[in-house]
């Protein structure tokens, strides 16, 4: 069952948007050569208490996960897509980073998603990172009533094959709002015109994640991170969108910041 949610519902789902945005910021600019996982995790540990907020991920147990999610972030470096769990890594000279977070305030959850390089890039990850974003954003402008799933998906599909990137299709955004995941699953593939109408109200978790090289992928020895096979690098992009009457409406970018 898809939940249409009201003005004053989505004012309070961007709310959590904001904790998410401010996370999100704070842990970039501490992201540097040196900074362990675990420490850009205790950043996003201490926004959460800052803004009396909750975690989304914390102790998060889906059907497909051995073990419950042990930290408040998702850090993924290099060849990682998604999932990563955080530990003691500390970062290196020109790592792509992607990190996911979601945060719960007065009941209603948030989920965004960044990639970036520390130190040196490397233009083809500089590329990566664009083109993922490009997806996302390409995919956004087209969160309008009246609209299809399939638009966004399709979308996301030709951003990045047309750039010549890989990506799996078993894992894409959701519905969002009460609880983390809802309907509908947005895949990052699809058919334009086809699927579910769009309609005003929904709140979709919008995450297209591109690598290089090809489309396989595997799931680390912990069940939760999910690497190329080929060990290529990756990248995540993701926002939290409501659709509106007045065209979409992105909740996890900080206020006075436009995306489209």
């Amino acid at each position: 069952m898809i939940e249409l949610k009201t003005p004053g519902e989505l004012a309070a789902m961007r709310a959590a948007g904001q904790v998410v945005a401010t996370a999100l910021a704070t842990m970039r600019e501490a992201a540097g050569v040196g900074v362990s996982l675990l420490a850009l995790d205790a950043v996003a540990q201490d926004v959460l208490v800052e803004h009396r907020a909750k975690s989304s991920f914390l102790d998060y147990l889906p059907s497909f996960a051995p073990t419950p999610f042990p930290a408040v972030i998702c850090a993924s470096v290099n060849e990682v897509i998604v999932h990563g769990i955080p530990d003691r890594t500390r970062l290196r000279d020109g790592d792509l980073v992607s990190l996911d977070f979601a945060a719960i305030v007065d009941g209603w959850h948030a989920d965004s998603a960044i990639s970036f390089t520390v130190g040196a890039p490397r233009a083809a990850d500089t590329a990566l990172i664009e083109t993922t974003d490009l997806a996302l954003r390409t995919a956004i402008s087209l969160a309008v009533p009246g609209g299809r799933l399939g638009d966004l998906s399709n979308a996301i599909t030709q951003v990045a094959r047309g750039a010549g990137y890989g990506m799996q299709g078993d894992f894409g955004g959701h519905g969002i709002g009460r609880a983390m995941h809802e309907a509908p699953f947005v895949p990052n593939s699809g058919r334009p015109g086809r699927g579910l109408r769009l309609r005003t109200g929904m709140v979709l978790a919008i995450e297209p994640m591109l690598h290089h090289g090809g489309d396989d992928y595997a799931v680390g020895e912990d069940g939760w991170a999910l690497h190329t096979t080929d060990r290529r690098r990756a990248a995540h992009a993701e926002h939290s969108v409501a659709i509106t009457d007045d065209g979409p409406v992105v909740l996890t970018e900080l206020q006075g910041a436009s995306t489209l």
